[in-house]
């Protein structure tokens, strides 16, 4: 079934990746009329995520974000299918760097990274950023359950030199390419929420206490990857541009959680300065009714 399903929208998707990007927007407008006026996908999620987050905006402010935020979604949704298209050349023109000389004096003191970033803008063109540095690129990612359009993912991504790996591969590759003393720079999306009963950390997210995710800091911590947040504006339609930030020099004699908190407050400041490229319909908050006492505000 799941050869079946990919044989009968693969076509499609590589059709939409080959059309030119007027083409491409045209599409998206017509998505968005379709998933917000007649589907209404998730819009009581991100209503209520926003209403719980800007409770001082006005029903008027945060249904503009509303309308902007599903605008920018369905061009982002129809960009990821682009990418299997598109040129190095024109994702370079599309993905630009204000500070990329962050990354290549790392490189250059031999020092490994790990690229914090949340589902903010884009994040499917970082991607680009691998055919700029000399370090391995490594995605950790959730690995999709059908096998064939998860090999069409790696695939898609490997022409910009990125290595995917698993969530549940991570620690075990890149413990073996740090032991090597291979020159790495690993990309991870931390702003999720993860599974309230396998949470180690909750902390406050737009004023709302959380559960958080570790994981990339603890591997930053084992084995001595810097932390960069990379801040990603989107600029215009089908233009962005990234910045980088180091959150700790030596991650190894940081306190626990608090490059987990560095990242959040980062994310924080991005999605204040334009609500409405923040991924709403996440259910970012649905755990905030669950938090435990240890982690309660006396």
């Amino acid at each position: 079934m799941q050869l079946v399903v990919y044989i009968l929208v693969y076509p499609l998707l590589w059709l939409i990746s080959r059309l030119p990007f007027k083409v491409i927007y045209f599409i998206s407008d017509g998505v968005y009329a379709l998933l917000y006026y007649v589907i209404g996908y998730r819009k009581k999620v991100v209503r209520n995520n926003l209403e719980l987050v800007f409770p001082e905006k006005s029903i008027k402010e945060r249904l503009a974000i509303e309308k902007k935020f599903y605008k920018h979604m369905c061009d982002m949704f129809l960009e990821m299918i682009k990418t299997m298209g598109i040129s190095k050349k024109e994702i370079q023109k599309r993905f630009t760097v204000t500070n990329i000389e962050v990354l290549h004096d790392l490189e250059d003191k031999g020092i490994n990274t790990m690229l914090m970033l949340p589902h903010y803008a884009s994040w499917e063109w970082v991607l680009s950023l691998n055919l700029q540095i000399k370090s391995k690129g490594y995605g950790i990612y959730q690995k999709i359950q059908n096998k064939y359009f998860d090999k069409m993912v790696r695939d898609i991504r490997s022409k910009f030199n990125t290595q995917l790996i698993s969530t549940k591969e991570s620690r075990k590759i890149l413990k073996a390419a740090n032991e090597s003393k291979e020159l790495t720079m690993v990309g991870i999306i931390s702003d999720q929420s993860p599974m309230v009963g396998r949470a180690k950390y909750w902390t406050e997210f737009m004023g709302i206490m959380v559960p958080a995710h570790v994981g990339g800091e603890e591997i930053c911590k084992h084995n001595n990857f810097v932390p960069v947040y990379l801040k990603v504006k989107k600029l215009k339609r089908g233009y962005y541009q990234g910045t980088f930030k180091v959150l700790f020099d030596d991650p190894t004699v940081v306190p626990d959680y608090k490059i987990t908190d560095a990242f959040l407050q980062e994310t924080e400041k991005s999605i204040l300065e334009a609500p409405e490229y923040y991924f709403w319909t996440h259910k970012r908050w649905k755990h905030r009714n669950k938090v435990p006492d240890i982690f309660k505000k006396k």
